[in-house]
């Protein structure tokens, strides 16, 4: 039988989702079609995608204000997109302010049966999402194996699927040593540092990250910097580093081929020796590399001041809350700061094996070693529509 489906994401974690998704749908389903908005990894499954996903990237409430009216053009444009197109299901991938509005119109005009990619983090912050969310999505898919309850229990079918952080390969210990040779690291330690993959966010932490890496350097002399950055920001992570210690070196993947850029990036995650991350999926991939880490962020004053005001919990790694634990520091908001974070670096050199166990428990409990998350929801989705 012949499926149609309109699927949506509107970041890079969004489209590596997306791209496992659909590598399972078409598994499960081999006369499958595909319309919608995606970056590289949903292309490389057939999607060309209605504008370039990168319109979609904007993190925190103040950082959306000044592009509110494209927002809303884009949001008419891929709902009369979807409503035109009639497929037989629409899968919008996380970025809910966005992807729900789009299901609002969607609903409004058809019978179009709908499905969220991504619980969004009810048991974090506006647990009153949950049953506005109902309204116009059917059925959601969860990366974490407590979020289902909450989605139930507000009207929706939910799964969980997994998280797709454990089907990610991880580097071999001739990746390791290849990478090693080629950068000319020998057996010199290093520290990953990851400011983000949004110009916003690296224009925000690469200086303060640049100062706490200059403290920790100072009292590490051995310490090297590896920046692996994203490409969309690569450009603008070597001029910030201009000021950064440590002859820090930038790991940009436009200068090689996808797969030895991949084999670069998988190297330096397992071989770092602790990393300074932005907040975000991010962490998970440290802990699948059983990497120790800082994760620091700055907000936009008042994105900071909304988001202390109705925060649920007291910690955003991922790590902390699927474990219990708060062994990951965190330096969040006005406690983003060179000296808070350089003493948090020393502090998990010293001691990084309390990270370990918790990494090892948070892959576990993500579905480590069970159905790939791409196919297991790609089977849910499938199941569902019957």
């Amino acid at each position: 039988m012949s499926l149609r489906v309109f699927i949506l994401a509107g970041e890079p974690s969004g489209d590596r989702l997306g791209g496992a998704l659909m590598a399972g749908l078409k598994q499960l389903s081999p006369e499958i079609s595909f319309d919608g908005v995606g970056g590289q990894m949903m292309s490389d499954q057939g999607l060309v995608s209605q504008f370039p996903m990168d319109e979609l990237s904007v993190m925190g409430l103040a950082e959306v204000l000044p592009k509110y009216q494209h927002l809303k053009r884009r949001i008419r444009e891929v709902a009369e997109a979807v409503i035109t197109s009639k497929p037989d299901v629409l899968i919008t991938i996380d970025a809910p302010d966005f992807s729900l509005r789009v299901a609002k119109l969607v609903k409004k005009s058809s019978s179009i049966r709908t499905v969220h990619y991504v619980a969004p983090s009810v048991w974090a912050w506006r647990p009153g999402r949950a049953k506005r969310m109902a309204r116009v999505i059917d059925q959601v898919l969860a990366l974490l194996p407590f979020e289902p309850r909450f989605m139930q229990a507000a009207g929706m079918e939910c799964d969980f699927v997994g998280h797709p952080v454990v089907a990610e390969p991880q580097a071999t210990p001739n990746e390791i040593s290849q990478f090693r040779a080629e950068m000319g690291l020998g057996d010199t330690p290093f520290v990953l540092a990851l400011p983000g993959s949004r110009r916003s966010e690296v224009e925000r932490l690469a200086p303060v990250f640049g100062e706490a890496l200059a403290a920790f350097c100072k009292s590490h002399p051995n310490m090297r910097v590896i920046v692996p950055a994203a490409a969309p920001v690569a450009d603008l992570v070597r001029d910030k580093l201009q000021s950064w210690p440590g002859d820090a070196l930038v790991l940009d993947p436009r200068d090689y081929e996808p797969a030895t850029a991949q084999s670069h990036k998988r190297a330096a995650f397992a071989a770092a020796d602790l990393a300074l991350a932005a907040s975000g999926t991010v962490s998970l991939e440290l802990a699948a590399a059983n990497t120790p880490m800082v994760i620091a962020y700055k907000f936009q004053w008042l994105t900071w001041q909304i988001m202390k005001r109705m925060a649920l919990i007291d910690t955003v790694t991922l790590v902390n809350l699927v474990t219990c634990s708060r062994v990951v520091p965190e330096c969040l908001g006005p406690e983003c700061t060179a000296d808070n974070i350089s003493t948090a670096l020393s502090q998990v050199a010293s001691n990084p094996q309390t990270q370990h166990q918790a990494m090892a428990l948070t892959m576990s409990q993500l579905g480590l070693d069970g159905e790939a998350p791409g196919l297991r929801a790609a089977r849910a989705v499938l199941e569902r529509l019957g």
